[in-house]
């Protein structure tokens, strides 16, 4: 759609003047917008996103004839995947047709052009077009139940209904995830969700508090037990009481304080440092690492009645690269966040941006996004954000072609079924849910 106009826009790739002509006066009812060649063509696209073109599969120059036509199908659907295209060709050029609808044309259209069955295929696009945009837009409300976390990852929406469940327990959890995969936000969301939400969220990074000092940060400790200690000062365990606690990097505690942590997960009591009296606590405890635990245990350098004691319910976070379809849910979700702090107007990211993004394999997980995107916000001098703002300057090529996916997950699905059938192609058709005909096509077709 284009938004300076409330007409729908439809954009006719055709080097044919007269035709050209013809077509646009037909279509009246619609925002036309014409070219007549393969260059001019993706311009169009890039600066009027039409969600529908018609396009004559024989554009110039004439040496390159229908080839020409099928560069320009494949870089408009890389370009812009949800537009639909359909083709004009020659009477008897029925299998060009095909070859285009196979590279991601929506339909066909054959010469000499009948205006009625004509309008009755770009309305259906249009229609197909707008029930897709619908789905996504749902799609898209549905991304993740819980505040603060951003997501439409099927398996980190699993997680958020695990967390849904866990929450108003009382069972302790470790979060296990990269760093920068966003486990506090997590230990937030199940704070948020308990009925402890209106009392302390406390964290303390056992990695970031020095060993002789981490006791006293935990437990507290009285005046007068060591030298420097001139009050009694409450430790981060008796400021969570009626909250929760989050241990963050638990991996990183100390052997001698991990025998105090489990003994105060059992009873519930502490005793500060320099101290006498058990002081009972009531506390949710949450902790989070980066590291294998279960190596750590066989290493021995992490109590195994500690690791059980904690691990009561285990959440492992995906790292970002992992997360089909958040890195621009994530990235746009930021940009609006950020560009709003900074009062800055910049509406979105550049074809070239969305794609970098995407491709990246960001290491440094979301800590790292929200690094690039609060550099790039500053210093962006236009309305969108380039790859150079984001200092991501050799995005790798990111082709989506739902058709490849498809065949690729079929073949894998196939390999599967036959290597747990041990070979038995009745067996293997029946775990795939086909007839044994079937499978054989499927077998003779992907070469297997």
């Amino acid at each position: 759609m284009n938004k300076d106009n409330t007409k729908p826009t439809l954009l006719i790739v055709e080097d044919d003047l007269g035709l050209q002509s013809q077509l646009k006066w037909h279509f009246d009812q619609y925002n036309v917008v014409v070219s007549g060649d393969r260059e001019s063509a993706i311009a169009a696209v890039r600066q009027h996103e039409p969600a529908v073109v018609i396009q004559d599969l024989g554009l110039p120059p004439d040496d390159e004839g229908v080839e020409e036509g099928f560069k320009t199908v494949q870089e408009i659907i890389s370009l812009a995947p949800h537009t639909k295209i359909v083709v004009i060709t020659g009477n008897h050029d029925y299998e060009n047709a095909v070859r285009a609808v196979a590279l991601g044309a929506y339909d066909f259209y054959q010469k000499p052009v009948n205006p009625e069955t004509l309008d009755l295929i770009i309305e259906r696009a249009y229609n197909i077009f707008q029930l897709e945009a619908q789905n996504r837009r749902l799609k898209e409300q549905q991304s993740s139940p819980l505040d603060g976390i951003i997501a439409s990852d099927p398996e980190m929406l699993k997680i958020c209904r695990t967390i849904e469940r866990v929450a108003p327990s009382t069972v302790t959890c470790t979060i296990l995830g990269e760093s920068g995969t966003g486990k506090e936000v997590i230990s937030r969301a199940i704070h948020n969700l308990s009925e402890r939400k209106d009392n302390r969220f406390v964290a303390i990074n056992c990695a970031a508090v020095p060993e002789n000092l981490m006791e006293t940060e935990l437990f507290g400790h009285e005046k007068g037990a060591f030298t420097g200690a001139t009050k009694q000062t409450l430790g981060k365990v008796e400021h969570a009481d009626g909250g929760t606690l989050f241990l963050d990097e638990i991996g990183d505690m100390p052997l001698a304080l991990q025998a105090k942590l489990l003994r105060f997960l059992q009873e519930r009591v502490i005793e500060r440092v320099g101290g006498r009296k058990e002081i009972p606590v009531d506390v949710r405890v949450v902790c989070a690492t980066n590291k294998n635990l279960d190596e750590m245990v066989a290493e021995g350098t992490f109590r195994e009645d500690l690791y059980y004691r904690i691990c009561e319910m285990v959440i492992d976070i995906p790292p970002l690269r992992d997360r089909s379809g958040d890195k621009i849910l994530l990235a746009r979700h930021m940009l609006d966040k950020m560009a709003s702090a900074q009062n800055r107007t910049i509406n979105g990211f550049t074809p070239e941006a969305t794609q970098a993004i995407e491709s990246y394999q960001w290491p440094g997980n979301i800590r790292e996004m929200e690094n690039k995107i609060k550099r790039a916000v500053i210093m962006c001098d236009g309305k969108l954000i380039t790859p150079s703002d984001l200092q991501m300057h050799d995005p790798e090529s990111l082709s989506i072609n739902l058709r490849h996916v498809r065949q690729e997950a079929e073949k894998t699905a196939i390999k599967q079924a036959i290597s747990m059938s041990d070979g038995n192609y009745s067996a293997a058709a029946k775990l795939l849910g086909i007839t044994r005909p079937t499978l054989y096509d499927l077998i003779k077709k992907y070469n297997i």
